[in-house]
C-alpha cells in the first residue's frame, strides 16, 4: 500500500469510529519526516486510546504495523509512526494547545473522503 493509499486508509478508518476533525496532510515536499501526518481528534482520553486500539488493529490486518508508538499511556495524544504516514490522535485541548495543523500549514491539505 502506498503512503497516499495508507494515508487515506487511516482516515476512513479514524471517521468509522467517530474520531472528529480529520486531517491529512502532505509533507513531503517540506520534511524528511514522513510523506503524510494525519491528524485526528477524540472526544476524551478513553475515545483517544480506542482509536488508536482499532487504527493498529485494522491496519494490521492489512499488512502495515507501526514502527512506534508514543504516548499510549497519556490522557491526552498518540502517535503512531508507520514510517511514510505519521498518525497524531488528540483530545481536542491536546489538539488546540500542540496546533499540529497550524504548525504544517505549508503542507497540503489531502481531501480523503470518497468522491
Amino acid at each position: 500500500m502506498s503512503s497516499y493509499e495508507l494515508a487515506r486508509q487511516t482516515a476512513r478508518l479514524l471517521d468509522s469510529k467517530k474520531a472528529e476533525n480529520i486531517s491529512v496532510i502532505k509533507i513531503d515536499a517540506i520534511s524528511s519526516l514522513a510523506d503524510y501526518f494525519v491528524i485526528a481528534t477524540g472526544r476524551g482520553s478513553t475515545h483517544v486510546r480506542s482509536l488508536s486500539d482499532e487504527l493498529e488493529e485494522k491496519l494490521k490486518e492489512q499488512g502495515a504495523t507501526p514502527a512506534r508508538i508514543e504516548g499510549y499511556r497519556s490522557d491526552s495524544w498518540i502517535l503512531l509512526d508507520y514510517a511514510n504516514v505519521v498518525v497524531h490522535i488528540f483530545t481536542q485541548e491536546a489538539r488546540d494547545f500542540y496546533d499540529l495543523d497550524r504548525l504544517w500549514t505549508d503542507g497540503t491539505k489531502v481531501s480523503w473522503q470518497e468522491a
